[in-house]
């Protein structure tokens, strides 16, 4: 591969696992973490040659600064750096999840994303350009759902923390961008759900949820052709949501049976 070099954290299953392979596709040069060797291990058996894969703890900034090392050791270069990994809590009210739950989704989604913002900028200034992309998620624009209201949270202050670093580089080399995949069926997705729970969800996921399979391809494209300095590249927009609705009523989805979500 000779094209532009992307680095996906949380590279090794669901959105991040999509859009590797869809960069690839595209023939960029690619590298990916995960928190676990097998998991490493066993999204690199399934992307094939030339991707590189590294065990990396997104909370640890030595970890994150060996991840861009070793990507631009691989590449040269790294022109993309996703900060796409993430976790979630139960989905339960705050007062009983465990201490331990919160810490981990916090160190995980947002300190996770400053360390890697962190050392994406300052290895792209040293190379003289680039782009530091931030997953979006519920709750970045403000909405509340009980029980995810930590899982929110965190995306809420990456949200934040992503339009304030698009000022404080303003003028350099490197941009920062929002990045937003919408709702897509993955296990984050469909966690910690009563039967019943999920039996009312799925309807509210058959009108605005997609597979990755459906999102990625966009996206990869969209982040390889760049975008402004504190700009945005978001797959479900407040039109298409209005109009998946209105379709809703004629025009039924089933992700979890045929497959059959289109674009719309």
């Amino acid at each position: 591969m000779t094209g532009p070099a992307v680095v996906v954290t949380g590279g090794t299953r669901g959105i991040g696992l999509g859009l590797a392979r869809e960069f690839l596709a595209r023939d960029a040069q690619v590298a990916i973490c995960g928190r676990s060797q097998e998991s490493v291990d066993k999204a690199l058996a399934e992307l094939g040659d030339g991707v590189v894969g590294v065990v990396c703890d997104m909370a640890d900034r030595d970890q994150v600064q060996a991840l861009w090392d070793a990507a631009a050791e691989a590449f040269g270069r790294i022109d993309h750096w996703i900060n796409n990994a993430g976790v979630s809590t139960a989905r339960r009210p705050l007062t009983e999840l465990p201490p331990e739950q919160l810490e981990t989704v916090v160190a995980a989604n947002l300190l996770g994303v400053m360390h890697g913002s962190a050392v994406a900028v300052r290895g792209m200034t040293a190379q003289g350009g680039g782009t530091v992309w931030n997953m979006a998620g519920l709750g970045s624009d403000g909405r509340t759902v009980p029980g995810l209201i930590a899982y929110g949270a965190t995306k809420r202050g990456t949200d934040y923390l992503t339009t304030g670093l698009a000022k404080e580089i303003k003028g350099g080399p490197v941009k920062a961008a929002h990045l937003s995949p919408g709702m897509v069926v993955t296990d984050l997705l469909l966690q910690d759900y009563s039967p019943e729970e999920l039996a009312k969800a799925k309807k509210v996921f058959n009108i605005l949820a997609d597979h990755v399979e459906t999102v990625t391809p966009w996206l990869a494209g969209k982040i390889l052709a760049g975008t402004k300095n504190g700009g945005t590249v978001a797959w479900l927009t407040t039109p298409k949501i209005m109009g998946r609705f209105l379709l809703g009523t004629v025009r039924k989805r089933d992700l979890f049976g045929d497959r059959a979500d289109g674009e719309a």
